[in-house]
């Protein structure tokens, strides 16, 4: 089957080269985000990494990720019966449970295989460092797809028991009913292409190999070292500019409660900044 990206009886638009590029393309539709110190990033390990990466660069936020493994049916693991995340957070589609005779004792080990699976991954990707706090913060879930839903379902559920102000799931493709479910769980849902008939993710991209584990630490080690070298930049802007315009407090007192104007310079320009939008 021929990828609709090269379909060129279809828009450019109709797929991804590749899933840094879907990354890139996702964030253009959330730069309102951009520069706020209340986001945060959190990828589903593993492709979901290489999308997030690029969405946390473009809003200069942190990244993190938010573990959660799929419960595949018996015989057919790439279908997802449910998910499990981080806090023993499970979503079961019990229709597809019932249809594979899944339940009981069967679906205890499942579970528990998951399980064993998440806390090696949480330990692999992340070490001794603490998750980020997400209390109080908006935070932007990305994967680099929808399929059954499943898995991003339990990440919107694990994430709310640690009490963020917003979530906002942010996704480069996914099918529209299932897009609809996530809608009624999330606060704001970002998904680019919601194609009616889509039969897999990967038929969304031209490259879909498997993002490695090593790949998955690379990239959260870049992303931290990026942020952490711009964090001293932007302190430094706003010492500057509360230098060079702010004035002091001995200042504001002598002016009724407002900073005196240098000598020659126009009103203070009090738009404010984007974090208060």
């Amino acid at each position: 089957m021929t990828p609709p990206w090269r379909d060129r009886d279809r828009s450019e638009s109709a797929g991804y080269a590749d899933r840094r590029q879907a990354g890139t393309v996702l964030a253009e539709r959330l730069v309102d985000l951009k520069g706020r110190r209340d986001v945060l990033v959190l990828a589903l390990p593993r492709g979901g990494v290489e999308v997030a990466y690029e969405v946390a660069r473009a809003l200069d936020a942190p990244l993190d990720v938010l573990v959660v493994r799929k419960i595949g049916a018996p015989g057919r693991e790439e279908l997802a019966l449910g998910a499990l995340a981080t806090g023993d957070v499970l979503v079961l589609d019990e229709r597809l449970a019932r249809q594979f005779g899944v339940g009981g004792q069967e679906l205890t080990a499942l579970k528990e295989r998951a399980r064993v699976e998440l806390e090696r991954r949480e330990r692999l990707y992340r070490g001794d460092r603490p998750p980020l706090d997400v209390a109080g913060k908006v935070v932007v879930l990305v994967d680099d797809g929808l399929a059954t839903g499943s898995t991003m379902r339990a990440a919107v559920a694990a994430l709310r028991t640690r009490r963020p102000l917003r979530v906002v799931v942010a996704a480069p493709v996914g099918p529209p009913p299932v897009c609809q479910i996530i809608r009624e769980e999330a606060d704001e849902v970002v998904c680019l292409l919601e194609p009616p008939a889509m039969y897999a993710v990967g038929s969304w991209y031209g490259d879909f190999g498997q993002t490695s584990d090593d790949e998955v630490r690379r990239l959260l080690n870049a992303a931290r070292a990026e942020h952490e070298a711009a964090a001293p930049v932007a302190g430094r802007d706003a010492v500057s500019a509360a230098d060079d315009g702010g004035g002091s407090a001995a200042d504001e007192r002598r002016s009724g409660g407002r900073p005196e104007a240098a000598s020659g310079a126009g009103a203070p320009d009090d738009r404010g900044d984007e974090d208060g939008r």
